[in-house]
Protein backbone atom coordinates (compact mmCIF):
# COMPACT_ATOMS: atom_id res chain seq x y z
CA UNK A 1 0.00 0.00 0.00
CA UNK A 2 1.57 3.09 -1.22
CA UNK A 3 1.08 6.80 -0.41
CA UNK A 4 0.40 8.39 -3.31
CA UNK A 5 -2.53 5.57 -3.98
CA UNK A 6 -3.81 6.61 -0.13
CA UNK A 7 -2.98 10.57 -1.71
CA UNK A 8 -5.61 9.83 -4.42
CA UNK A 9 -8.18 8.10 -2.49
CA UNK A 10 -8.68 11.07 0.18
CA UNK A 11 -8.59 13.51 -3.06
CA UNK A 12 -11.30 11.74 -4.63
CA UNK A 13 -12.96 11.60 -1.43
CA UNK A 14 -13.34 15.06 -1.05
CA UNK A 15 -14.47 15.78 -4.68
CA UNK A 16 -16.83 12.92 -3.76
CA UNK A 17 -17.81 15.18 -0.58
CA UNK A 18 -18.19 18.72 -2.40
CA UNK A 19 -19.98 16.95 -5.09
CA UNK A 20 -22.49 15.45 -2.30
CA UNK A 21 -22.61 18.92 -0.54
CA UNK A 22 -23.77 20.37 -4.01
CA UNK A 23 -26.44 17.85 -4.28
CA UNK A 24 -28.00 19.13 -1.15
CA UNK A 25 -27.65 22.82 -2.37
CA UNK A 26 -29.16 21.82 -5.52
CA UNK A 27 -32.24 19.69 -3.67
CA UNK A 28 -33.08 22.30 -1.35
CA UNK A 29 -33.82 24.92 -4.11
CA UNK A 30 -35.71 22.09 -6.10
CA UNK A 31 -37.98 21.89 -3.02
CA UNK A 32 -38.75 25.14 -2.59
CA UNK A 33 -39.68 25.73 -5.92
CA UNK A 34 -41.94 22.49 -5.28
CA UNK A 35 -43.51 23.66 -2.30
CA UNK A 36 -44.28 27.60 -3.76
CA UNK A 37 -45.75 25.82 -7.17
CA UNK A 38 -47.79 23.92 -5.02
CA UNK A 39 -49.48 26.14 -3.37
CA UNK A 40 -49.54 28.47 -6.28
CA UNK A 41 -50.01 26.19 -9.75
CA UNK A 42 -51.31 29.12 -11.38
CA UNK A 43 -47.93 31.27 -11.16
CA UNK A 44 -46.62 29.42 -14.00
CA UNK A 45 -49.36 30.95 -16.03
CA UNK A 46 -48.58 34.62 -15.42
CA UNK A 47 -46.39 36.46 -18.34
CA UNK A 48 -42.62 36.23 -17.38
CA UNK A 49 -42.82 33.43 -15.11
CA UNK A 50 -39.62 31.51 -15.49
CA UNK A 51 -40.54 28.80 -12.45
CA UNK A 52 -40.72 25.84 -15.03
CA UNK A 53 -37.24 27.11 -17.11
CA UNK A 54 -36.10 27.18 -13.73
CA UNK A 55 -37.18 23.72 -12.65
CA UNK A 56 -35.67 22.25 -15.34
CA UNK A 57 -32.12 23.82 -15.03
CA UNK A 58 -32.41 22.44 -11.69
CA UNK A 59 -33.31 19.05 -12.45
CA UNK A 60 -30.34 18.81 -14.72
CA UNK A 61 -28.04 20.03 -12.35
CA UNK A 62 -29.34 17.29 -9.74
CA UNK A 63 -29.13 15.05 -12.60
CA UNK A 64 -25.36 15.90 -13.86
CA UNK A 65 -24.35 15.86 -10.01
CA UNK A 66 -26.03 12.38 -9.42
CA UNK A 67 -24.26 10.78 -12.61
CA UNK A 68 -20.82 12.52 -11.04
CA UNK A 69 -21.54 10.91 -7.51
CA UNK A 70 -21.42 7.53 -8.97
CA UNK A 71 -18.73 7.77 -10.82
CA UNK A 72 -16.17 8.91 -8.33
CA UNK A 73 -17.75 6.39 -6.15
CA UNK A 74 -17.32 3.83 -8.96
CA UNK A 75 -13.72 5.24 -9.06
CA UNK A 76 -12.90 5.18 -5.30
CA UNK A 77 -14.05 1.35 -4.87
CA UNK A 78 -11.93 0.30 -7.41
CA UNK A 79 -9.26 2.36 -6.05
CA UNK A 80 -9.60 0.44 -2.62
CA UNK A 81 -10.11 -3.09 -3.85
CA UNK A 82 -7.03 -2.65 -5.55
CA UNK A 83 -5.47 -1.89 -1.89
CA UNK A 84 -7.24 -4.62 -0.41
CA UNK A 85 -5.46 -8.24 0.12
CA UNK A 86 -7.39 -10.65 -2.44
CA UNK A 87 -6.41 -14.35 -0.03
CA UNK A 88 -6.45 -17.61 -1.61
CA UNK A 89 -8.59 -18.13 -4.62
CA UNK A 90 -11.76 -19.89 -3.23
CA UNK A 91 -11.68 -16.85 -0.41
CA UNK A 92 -11.69 -14.21 -3.12
CA UNK A 93 -14.22 -15.95 -5.23
CA UNK A 94 -16.72 -16.35 -2.26
CA UNK A 95 -15.82 -12.47 -0.96
CA UNK A 96 -17.13 -11.67 -5.06
CA UNK A 97 -20.16 -13.79 -4.53
CA UNK A 98 -21.27 -12.20 -1.13
CA UNK A 99 -20.96 -8.72 -3.04
CA UNK A 100 -23.10 -9.48 -5.61
CA UNK A 101 -25.66 -11.19 -3.48
CA UNK A 102 -25.67 -8.26 -0.93
CA UNK A 103 -25.97 -5.65 -3.91
CA UNK A 104 -29.09 -7.48 -4.82
CA UNK A 105 -30.67 -7.31 -1.70
CA UNK A 106 -29.86 -3.83 -0.85
CA UNK A 107 -30.81 -3.01 -4.69
CA UNK A 108 -34.09 -1.76 -4.04
CA UNK A 109 -32.78 0.46 -0.70
CA UNK A 110 -30.18 1.87 -2.68
CA UNK A 111 -31.89 3.21 -5.77
CA UNK A 112 -34.72 4.88 -2.85
CA UNK A 113 -32.21 6.26 -0.92
CA UNK A 114 -30.36 7.94 -4.05
CA UNK A 115 -33.39 9.41 -5.40
CA UNK A 116 -34.03 13.29 -4.90
CA UNK A 117 -35.67 14.12 -1.16
CA UNK A 118 -38.92 15.02 -3.07
CA UNK A 119 -39.22 11.70 -4.62
CA UNK A 120 -38.51 9.90 -1.80
CA UNK A 121 -41.33 11.84 0.28
CA UNK A 122 -43.81 11.08 -2.99
CA UNK A 123 -43.16 7.70 -2.59
CA UNK A 124 -43.17 7.99 1.20
CA UNK A 125 -46.68 9.41 0.65
CA UNK A 126 -47.98 6.94 -1.89
CA UNK A 127 -47.27 3.86 0.59
CA UNK A 128 -49.10 5.90 3.37
CA UNK A 129 -52.32 5.73 0.24
CA UNK A 130 -52.94 1.59 1.71
CA UNK A 131 -56.29 1.73 2.70
CA UNK A 132 -57.45 4.87 1.55
CA UNK A 133 -60.37 5.51 -1.61
CA UNK A 134 -58.31 7.53 -4.63
CA UNK A 135 -59.11 8.24 -7.89
CA UNK A 136 -57.49 5.88 -10.81
CA UNK A 137 -57.40 6.20 -14.55
CA UNK A 138 -58.33 2.02 -15.25
CA UNK A 139 -58.11 2.54 -18.99
CA UNK A 140 -54.59 2.28 -20.73
CA UNK A 141 -52.55 5.67 -22.58
CA UNK A 142 -53.50 4.29 -26.52
CA UNK A 143 -57.82 4.26 -25.31
CA UNK A 144 -60.09 6.81 -26.95
CA UNK A 145 -60.89 7.99 -23.50
CA UNK A 146 -59.90 8.23 -19.82
CA UNK A 147 -61.81 6.24 -17.67
CA UNK A 148 -61.43 7.22 -13.79
CA UNK A 149 -62.99 5.09 -10.90
CA UNK A 150 -63.01 5.51 -7.16
CA UNK A 151 -60.51 2.68 -6.05
CA UNK A 152 -59.28 1.55 -2.72
CA UNK A 153 -55.61 1.14 -2.47
CA UNK A 154 -54.32 -2.48 -1.26
CA UNK A 155 -50.26 -1.82 -1.55
CA UNK A 156 -47.83 0.25 -3.15
CA UNK A 157 -44.70 -0.96 -4.23
CA UNK A 158 -41.60 1.43 -4.46
CA UNK A 159 -39.29 -0.74 -6.12
CA UNK A 160 -41.81 -0.84 -9.49
CA UNK A 161 -43.71 2.25 -8.08
CA UNK A 162 -47.09 0.62 -9.25
CA UNK A 163 -50.11 0.82 -7.07
CA UNK A 164 -52.45 -2.31 -6.00
CA UNK A 165 -55.74 -1.19 -6.24
CA UNK A 166 -59.36 -2.71 -5.81
CA UNK A 167 -62.61 -1.53 -7.18
CA UNK A 168 -64.96 -2.63 -5.19
CA UNK A 169 -68.32 -1.25 -7.07
CA UNK A 170 -67.16 -2.58 -10.36
CA UNK A 171 -70.82 -1.73 -12.02
CA UNK A 172 -74.06 -3.61 -13.04
CA UNK A 173 -73.85 -5.14 -15.88
CA UNK A 174 -72.92 -8.79 -16.60
CA UNK A 175 -69.04 -8.39 -17.40
CA UNK A 176 -68.50 -5.88 -14.80
CA UNK A 177 -69.76 -8.24 -11.70
CA UNK A 178 -67.36 -8.60 -8.72
CA UNK A 179 -64.86 -6.46 -7.40
CA UNK A 180 -61.91 -6.07 -9.82
CA UNK A 181 -58.29 -5.88 -8.89
CA UNK A 182 -55.61 -3.67 -11.09
CA UNK A 183 -51.97 -2.54 -10.92
CA UNK A 184 -51.61 1.17 -11.87
CA UNK A 185 -48.49 3.23 -12.23
CA UNK A 186 -48.39 6.25 -9.96
CA UNK A 187 -49.43 8.15 -13.32
CA UNK A 188 -52.69 6.60 -13.21
CA UNK A 189 -53.58 7.91 -9.56
CA UNK A 190 -55.28 10.80 -7.78
CA UNK A 191 -55.49 11.57 -3.77
CA UNK A 192 -58.63 12.84 -2.78
CA UNK A 193 -58.48 15.57 -0.40
CA UNK A 194 -59.36 14.37 3.11
CA UNK A 195 -62.78 15.02 4.36
CA UNK A 196 -61.43 15.81 7.42
CA UNK A 197 -58.34 18.19 6.48
CA UNK A 198 -59.86 20.86 4.34
CA UNK A 199 -56.02 22.32 4.06
CA UNK A 200 -55.49 19.42 1.59
CA UNK A 201 -57.82 20.22 -1.22
CA UNK A 202 -57.60 22.97 -3.49
CA UNK A 203 -59.64 25.87 -3.87
CA UNK A 204 -60.92 25.36 -7.42
CA UNK A 205 -62.34 28.81 -8.75
CA UNK A 206 -65.16 29.33 -10.81
CA UNK A 207 -64.39 28.23 -14.40
CA UNK A 208 -62.35 25.84 -13.69
CA UNK A 209 -62.32 22.42 -15.15
CA UNK A 210 -61.94 19.53 -12.70
CA UNK A 211 -62.22 16.31 -12.50
CA UNK A 212 -64.97 14.84 -9.81
CA UNK A 213 -67.09 11.98 -8.34
CA UNK A 214 -70.72 12.09 -10.59
CA UNK A 215 -72.83 12.08 -7.49
CA UNK A 216 -74.61 8.26 -7.35
CA UNK A 217 -71.74 6.88 -8.76
CA UNK A 218 -68.05 5.67 -8.28
CA UNK A 219 -66.94 7.18 -11.61
CA UNK A 220 -65.32 10.90 -12.21
CA UNK A 221 -65.77 12.82 -15.57
CA UNK A 222 -64.57 16.01 -16.27
CA UNK A 223 -66.98 19.33 -15.18
CA UNK A 224 -66.69 22.91 -15.22
CA UNK A 225 -66.96 24.76 -11.22
CA UNK A 226 -69.64 27.35 -11.78
CA UNK A 227 -70.50 28.19 -8.21
CA UNK A 228 -69.41 31.63 -7.25
CA UNK A 229 -66.58 31.91 -4.42
CA UNK A 230 -66.77 29.47 -1.31
CA UNK A 231 -66.33 31.33 1.77
CA UNK A 232 -65.14 27.99 3.30
CA UNK A 233 -63.29 25.27 1.80
CA UNK A 234 -65.57 22.26 3.53
CA UNK A 235 -68.04 23.61 1.09
CA UNK A 236 -69.50 21.70 -1.55
CA UNK A 237 -68.94 22.20 -5.37
CA UNK A 238 -71.81 23.40 -7.74
CA UNK A 239 -70.54 21.60 -10.87
CA UNK A 240 -71.75 21.25 -14.72
CA UNK A 241 -70.65 17.94 -16.35
CA UNK A 242 -69.76 17.62 -19.94
CA UNK A 243 -72.03 15.43 -21.44
CA UNK A 244 -74.89 15.57 -18.38
CA UNK A 245 -77.57 17.51 -21.15
CA UNK A 246 -81.03 17.45 -19.98
CA UNK A 247 -83.47 19.56 -21.95
CA UNK A 248 -80.53 21.21 -24.01
CA UNK A 249 -78.98 22.56 -21.02
CA UNK A 250 -76.14 21.21 -18.62
CA UNK A 251 -77.62 20.50 -15.04
CA UNK A 252 -75.72 22.01 -11.87
CA UNK A 253 -74.68 18.92 -9.76
CA UNK A 254 -73.86 19.68 -6.03
CA UNK A 255 -69.92 17.39 -5.24
CA UNK A 256 -68.33 16.96 -1.87
CA UNK A 257 -65.06 19.15 -1.63
CA UNK A 258 -63.42 16.05 -1.20
CA UNK A 259 -64.74 14.29 -4.39
CA UNK A 260 -62.91 17.15 -6.66
CA UNK A 261 -59.40 16.76 -7.59
CA UNK A 262 -57.19 18.34 -10.51
CA UNK A 263 -58.19 17.61 -14.49
CA UNK A 264 -55.03 15.57 -15.33
CA UNK A 265 -53.23 16.91 -18.36
CA UNK A 266 -54.51 15.37 -21.98
CA UNK A 267 -57.34 14.09 -20.40
CA UNK A 268 -59.51 12.44 -23.13
CA UNK A 269 -63.39 11.72 -22.57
Amino acid sequence: MSSPDIVSILDNSKELDRVRKEQEDILSEINKLHKKLQATPEVVEKPGDNSLARLKFLYTQAKELSESEASISNLLINQIDALLPTGPQGQTRRRIEGNEQKRKRVKTESDISRLTPSMRGQLEACANLKGEQVAARVTPRNADKDEWFVVKVIHFDKESKEFEVLDEEPGDDEESSGQRQYKLPMANIIPFPKSNDPSSAQDFPPGRHVLAVYPGTTALYKATVVQGHRRRKTEDYVLEFDDDEEDGSLPQRTVPFHKVVPLPEGHRQ
